[in-house]
């Protein structure tokens, strides 16, 4: 087998390009799960320098229940 990139088979040149395609996207999809892992590690670090009182506030959702009255 030739070290002459321009003497390769069509077969190890396409074997060549798939890899090259499959590393690309790995490469990609592991950088957007750093990027998640440090966006959710900030929002806890910022979570870390609240007053603990904030943490035991009642949640803000709450005073969006409507309550409906029956009539019977």
């Amino acid at each position: 087998m030739s070290d002459d990139y321009l003497q390769a088979s069509r077969d190890h040149q396409l074997r060549g390009w798939v890899t090259g395609q499959m590393l690309t996207g790995a490469g990609y999809g592991a950088v957007l799960l750093i990027g998640i892992g440090l966006f959710i590690g900030g929002i806890y670090g910022v979570s870390l320098l609240l007053p603990e009182e904030s943490k035991q506030a009642p949640a803000p959702m709450g005073s969006l229940i409507v309550q409906v009255a029956t009539v019977a």
